[in-house]
């Protein structure tokens, strides 16, 4: 249970233009005051991310969007009204006080109001926009525990509130509402025909989209080289493996047929929520135990399973480089 002195102390950080950690339902937040350009640096600084990559905003209350969007089209207004506070990051015209530094250089923000407890405490609190990312290092696994922002950063992050498992596990859906049209950017919880139910049929976003947070195509990655096999494949590509002396990991839809010596298998059900909300998790624990491959089982085609298919893609990204056939 985070205390009020815990929310207190995060608050003067926040003032004091430090970063704080803190647990939102989707993952944790590295946050920073985002009015205070120096501060905000200081969480690019610490991620190691790209000055040109996004931040999202996170507010409080619907009232602050104003503060914070120049704009905020009609379709930006239905979706705030059914999914607010919750998993959906809105990309507004950003207002003109509104640093750059925050939106890597884009005239657009990405702004969300947070349903879990303690973010929405520490919003109160604190009475001002956070920009968050996730907690963690660049291009790395997301923070789903508050021990996992610990191991990420140790004593540079000092605060961090303890708000236990994220409970959806996957980062927020991004809709784009720039011009008054919807575009997914990022699938989530929130699918595409949850929106398309508020608004209408999305368009397909384009080229000229504005940049948004994880969005590179190498993203979301353990240490560890991920590669997608087939569910057909998956067991007798990884007996051939351990068979040849490599250390591997299985993350499967269903329980290993027996135990074999060097191959750590975890059976993560066939639930797409409960996939979401232990993935980071299940991969971290697979990123300690091999050293070789992790090996991942193909999701479903279906949408539900489409925002666990966009982020192992971009964790597996790199994996076949640097495996053999």
């Amino acid at each position: 249970m985070v205390t009020a002195d815990q929310i207190d102390a995060a608050v003067a950080a926040l003032r004091g233009g430090e970063a704080v950690a803190f647990p939102t339902e989707t993952v944790y937040g590295l946050g920073a005051d985002a009015a205070n350009p120096a501060a905000v640096a200081r969480v690019f600084r610490l991620k190691g991310r790209p000055q040109d990559h996004p931040l999202i905003v996170h507010i409080g209350e619907l009232a602050q969007l104003r503060d914070w969007a120049a704009q905020v089209p009609p379709v930006a207004m239905q979706l705030a009204a059914r999914f607010w506070p919750g998993p959906l990051t809105l990309i507004l015209p950003k207002a003109a006080r509104v640093n750059t530094v925050v939106t890597g250089g884009q005239d657009s923000i990405g702004i969300r109001i947070p349903a879990h407890p303690i973010a929405q405490r520490l919003l109160a609190a604190f009475g001002g926009g956070i920009a968050a990312p996730s907690a963690n290092r660049y291009g790395r696994l997301s923070a789903t525990r508050a021990a996992h922002v610990r191991e990420e950063f140790g004593d540079a992050v000092p605060v961090v509130l303890d708000g236990g498992e994220a409970t959806i596990g996957i980062e927020s859906t991004i809709i784009s509402c720039l011009g008054n049209v919807a575009r997914l950017l990022r699938p989530g919880r929130i699918t595409r025909s949850q929106v398309e139910r508020e608004v209408g049929p999305l368009p397909e976003a384009e080229g000229a989209a504005p940049r948004a947070s994880g969005d590179r195509q190498q993203h979301y990655a353990p240490a560890t080289p991920v590669r997608l096999v087939a569910r057909e494949d998956l067991l007798p590509l990884a007996l051939r493996m351990v068979a040849a002396g490599d250390a591997v990991g299985v993350l499967a839809m269903y329980a290993a047929p027996a135990p074999v010596g060097r191959l750590t298998w975890i059976d993560a059900g066939v639930d797409p929520a409960a996939y979401a909300h232990q993935l980071y998790d299940q991969l971290r624990n697979l990123d300690r135990s091999c050293g070789r491959v992790i090996l991942v089982e193909a999701p479903p085609a279906s949408e539900d399973w489409g925002a666990v298919r966009d982020r192992l893609a971009r964790a597996s990204a790199a994996g076949d480089a640097r495996l053999p056939p």
